[in-house]
């Protein structure tokens, strides 16, 4: 297991100067530490909160106004003798996606048969061997995020599949497809390294999301994350943004300020457009990324800047390369990884999924508390099928259009339904065949000429890839009975 992989921990123990050392043993490697000193603290935070280990001492008091049983609905003992079988069941019911350790100084026969119904991770003995304790909880940190890891990207995409949608780590980020969830794969991978990255692909697919997921899920996760566009900026300006200035250093220059490098210190700076920084800059980065030290403007002395670099641009930087306009030793410098976006129109799978996330946060905006709006099969069929230019970032904005227009017709707000009307014309008129390379051929931008067999298989086609391959809600958008469906893909050779 990656030594830096962050759990959720609740720590239960009577006494507080052992919780204290538990905690601070599994908060060098990052785990953050819940600590719970009784009974009813720790079925307080188990309701309440969500944990992905939970650590309880098997003997604790219990006070009088604790209701506290056994798994067998008996009492605990005055002493608290099983005080933390109470626990476990309790993190059964309620957290049944964590791992539970016992740590007891009485690790009787009896106690451990009882334990291990209840699904005890392990057991661990006092007094901890702090470094085999940190092993222990590692293990099944691991063990949960293999699990997490099974029920979330690594699941098969369909209706019903799970999302990473709000998943630690990945907020704001939907993956039902497999090239996300592929690359949420190698974010997670790449996330642990020291290894500077660049995130490419068209505007508006996402990569400052994937550069906030790569910070989040390493090391630096509890420093900060800065980003900074190279393109948005004179030279000037871009150059006091970066290494920051001394007092004086040109007019207006009344106070000193220090730059991103050193703001961002210990964390992440993500570098967004870097195709468009101008080549003085690109040969005064690549110094800063080469020697870690940057200089301020109008200053000769030298400040350390501990930053991680992940940069963004939707450009060719090998094209642009050749044309002169990058510097290819800056390029090898901030490829230490890439990842690469696919735009919108390649991953079909996951717009449904992306709508129903964006309609519930487009309400709030416009319509403060009023329920999320329903949609039609035809006008998702209509947004599943536009090719998206504008990739996410449009897709975003016109399921925020979608409510206004709809609103604007004078619609129950607590009851709407969004249709194909409500869609923006430039939407409803169909794909620019030059745009979609996997729009139906034809030779004057209508249907004539196009045989019917050709329209129907082409329909049921691409009416499954929008489902992923679930027939029921296939045939339900086309209008068609199942049976039906089966009987056309016979005919059609399709799968």
């Amino acid at each position: 297991m990656p030594e830096d992989l962050r759990a959720q921990v609740l720590l239960v123990d009577d006494e507080p100067d052992h919780a204290d050392v538990m905690a601070e043993a599994l908060r060098k490697p990052g785990h953050v530490c819940t600590i719970a000193t009784t009974v009813a603290q720790a079925l307080d935070e188990l309701k309440h909160g969500t944990f992905d280990i939970i650590i309880t001492d098997l003997r604790m008091p219990t006070s009088a106004g604790t209701a506290a049983t056994t798994p067998n609905a008996q009492p605990v003992a005055s002493d608290g003798a099983n005080a933390g079988l109470v626990v476990l069941h309790a993190a059964r019911t309620l957290q049944p996606q964590a791992e539970t350790i016992m740590v007891t100084a009485h690790g009787d026969v009896p106690t451990a048969r009882a334990a291990f119904k209840e699904g005890v991770f392990d057991f661990i003995e006092k007094p901890l061997d702090l470094e085999v304790f940190r092993a222990l909880v590692n293990r099944a940190a691991e063990t949960v995020l293999l699990r997490h890891e099974a029920t979330g990207w690594n699941a098969p995409a369909g209706p019903g599949a799970p999302e990473l949608v709000q998943h630690q780590g990945f907020e704001g980020i939907i993956a039902a497809s497999e090239p996300m969830r592929r690359i949420l794969r190698t974010v997670k991978g790449v996330a642990s390294t020291t290894l500077p990255v660049l995130v490419t692909g068209e505007s508006g697919t996402g990569k400052e999301l994937i550069a906030q997921a790569v910070h989040r899920n390493s090391p630096r996760a509890t420093k900060r994350f800065v980003a900074i566009n190279c393109a948005a900026e004179a030279e000037t300006l871009l150059e006091d943004q970066l290494f920051g200035h001394v007092r004086g250093a040109f007019t207006g220059a009344e106070r000193e300020r220090e730059g991103v490098f050193e703001y961002a210190s210990g964390g992440t700076l993500f570098l967004d457009e870097i195709g468009d920084m101008p080549l003085k800059m690109q040969a005064k980065l690549l110094r800063v990324l080469e020697t870690g030290e940057v200089v301020r403007v109008g200053s000769n002395d030298t400040r350390k800047a501990d930053v991680r670099i992940v940069s963004a641009t939707n450009k060719d930087l090998p094209d642009l390369i050749k044309q002169g306009g990058f510097r290819e030793d800056l390029y090898f410098r901030i490829r230490g990884a890439e990842i690469h976006l696919p735009p919108l129109r390649q991953r079909r799978e996951d717009i449904p999924r992306i709508v129903a996330h964006a309609l519930a946060n487009a309400i709030n905006k416009v319509l403060p508390g009023a329920p999320v709006p329903a949609i039609t099969d035809a006008a998702m069929m209509r947004l599943s099928s536009y090719h998206w230019p504008g990739n996410v970032r449009q897709l975003l904005n016109v399921v925020q259009n979608l409510i206004v227009a709809a609103v604007g017709e004078g619609a129950d707000t607590n009851n709407l339904t969004l249709d194909v009307r409500h869609i923006p014309d430039d939407l409803r008129a169909g794909d620019d065949p030059a745009d979609n390379p996997d729009a139906i051929p034809n030779t004057n931008g209508s249907l004539a000429g196009t045989s019917l067999e050709q329209l129907e298989k082409r329909a049921i086609r691409d009416t499954l890839h929008l489902t992923t391959g679930n027939r029921e809600a296939a045939a339900k958008i086309l209008g068609i009975g199942e049976r039906t469906l089966y009987r056309k893909l016979k005919e059609y050779g399709l799968r």
